[in-house]
Order: C-alpha cells, then sequence, then structure tokens
C-alpha cells in the first residue's frame, strides 16, 4: 500500500467521481474530502468509509482551504508526506520507450513515493500528464527538476509551505518552494490521464470560480498570481488566451541525496510487467510486450 495517505479534493462532482473510481478499481486506498452539505452523496457514490466531511461549506474561495484541511488532517497522523489528487483523473499510464501504456495506480503512486524518499531537499514531487508527454522529445525523461507540478502531488508535511491562493494555487505553492531553494519533481515516467474540465465537466472550480473559463476570469487569475510573484511571473497571451508564464528553467538548484540511504542497492520491490487485454496490431508494442510480460 502507499507509505502516504491519499485524499482527493472534489465539489460537485458525485455523480462521476473520477479519480474516486480509479483508485477503487486499482485497490488505491483513499479519502475524498467533501462539503458537509454533499457528504451524503458522496457517501453513496464510493463508500462512506472513502469520505472526509469538511468543517465549512461554499467558501468562495476556491479548494485552497480543503487543500490545507488535507495537509493537517495527515500531519495530526503524524506522517511525513501526503498526496492530494484532483477530482477528474481517470487513469494512470507508464511511459515507456516511446509507449504511453495504462498503468495501475497503486503501482504508480508506490513507484513515486520510493524515488521521492531518496532525498532530503524534495518537497513536492508528482505526476505529469500524459498529454504533456510528447514522442521523441519528452518520452524518454523519467523526471522534470524544479518545475511546476500539477493536479497529483506528493506534499512534504510540517513545512512553511500552504495552499493560499483561490486562483493558480499549485503554481503558487511551487514557487514558494522554488524561491526557498528547495526542491519539485514531475515525472514523466508516469503520468496521470486528467480529464478537460473545461468543456467536459461541471461542478468544482469550474462552476464555482472560472465561470465557463470567461475572458475576465481567465485575466484575473493570472494577475492575481503576477501580483504575489512579480519576479518569477508573467502576463502573457499564449495559446490565444491570457496565460501566466513562469520561466522554471531559471530554477537550478540541485536534488540532495539523503545521506542515510545505500545508493548502491536500491530497488524497487514491486514487480512492473505487461499485461496483454486484447490483440497487438502494433509491431512496436508487439516487440514492447515480448521483452517486458
Amino acid at each position: 500500500m502507499s507509505s502516504y495517505p491519499v485524499y482527493i479534493v472534489s465539489k460537485g462532482r458525485w455523480e462521476n467521481p473520477l479519480t474516486a473510481k480509479c483508485f477503487l478499481e486499482d485497490g488505491v486506498d483513499f479519502k475524498i474530502v467533501v462539503e458537509p452539505q454533499e457528504y451524503e452523496n458522496y457517501c453513496k457514490a464510493v463508500g462512506k468509509k472513502n469520505v472526509l466531511k469538511l468543517p465549512f461549506s461554499n467558501l468562495g474561495l476556491g479548494s485552497y482551504p480543503a487543500r490545507n484541511f488535507c495537509m493537517e488532517h495527515s500531519e495530526k497522523k503524524k506522517h511525513n508526506r501526503h498526496w492530494i489528487f484532483d477530482d477528474n483523473i481517470d487513469g494512470f499510464r507508464r511511459i515507456t520507450q516511446g509507449a504511453k501504456i495504462p498503468c495501475n495506480a497503486k503501482l504508480a503512486i508506490e513507484a513515486v513515493e520510493h524515488f521521492t524518499d531518496r532525498y532530503e531537499n524534495v518537497m513536492i514531487s508528482g505526476f505529469d500528464y500524459s498529454s504533456f508527454v510528447v514522442p521523441g522529445t519528452t518520452d524518454n525523461i523519467p523526471f522534470r527538476l524544479n518545475v511546476h507540478v500539477y493536479s497529483a502531488l506528493l506534499i512534504k508535511n510540517n513545512t512553511h509551505y500552504k495552499w493560499r491562493l483561490k486562483y493558480n494555487e499549485d503554481v503558487d505553492l511551487c514557487l514558494q518552494v522554488m524561491a526557498d531553494q528547495k526542491c519539485s519533481l514531475s515525472f514523466k515516467a508516469f503520468t496521470v490521464d486528467k480529464r478537460s474540465t473545461t468543456t467536459k465537466m461541471k461542478g468544482g472550480n469550474q462552476t464555482d470560480l472560472y465561470k465557463n473559463n470567461s475572458y475576465e476570469k481567465k485575466i484575473l487569475k493570472t494577475r492575481s498570481l503576477e501580483e504575489v510573484w512579480p519576479e518569477y511571473v508573467q502576463t502573457k497571451i499564449r495559446y490565444n488566451r491570457p496565460h501566466h508564464y513562469v520561466n522554471w528553467q531559471q530554477f537550478k538548484h540541485p536534488l540532495i541525496r539523503r545521506k542515510d540511504v545505500d545508493w548502491n542497492n536500491i530497488k524497487f520491490d514491486k514487480k512492473i510487467s505487461l499485461k496483454k487485454l486484447d490483440k497487438i496490431k502494433n509491431e512496436k508494442l508487439k516487440k514492447l510486450y515480448e521483452k517486458y510480460k
């Protein structure tokens, strides 16, 4: 099982709780954190033992109060780190030799934990989006160092880093870490499939905050981040819309190895193998399957 507690923050999506359904199928222990008025609906959807009720509702502040609740809950349980996932993730993948292969979520989570725990200065790690891994360029990079980690984060507990912004709260959290000369890891060896919220899913911040992604809201959420981090963030028009821009390459501080790790005998004790679910037609995948089955 995962070494650390796994939380999902959700609102208004009990009818289709994608991340929770993925975790139930793959055997991941989790808690989905919801507001009181929706508690019974989520209990019916995913089981009462998997639901945590927040002590507040409809604050109008986005998801950051709920995210801090998860952090504090895990700290009270004396955990060193905790996971926090968005509620619109419907799968995990193992990226290898140019292929994006569906992967068990539990195995992927444990692999990232195992790697992260080797270093003393990693404050945030997590999964990149499968759609951001480009064949022939970024599909042979196991992880990126000191960059933005998105919707699936493993966070160090008992630090002064806190969720605090209504918009772009994940960028702000990562910049807190960067400004402190600590490290983040965004994994590309394992990735998540995230469902689009802009066109395909109602609920969450899409309903409460972004108002169907109006232009005014895009400007507001971008400028609010720039006001907090003027030394790192610029508001630019990218992809025909207002967007925050951060040059993550400016953060050069290195990983620091833990001295109590035997670096000559590192082993991941989970077997990673391929399982054929249907007839393989692609010749490249056939060779990959024969090698790793």
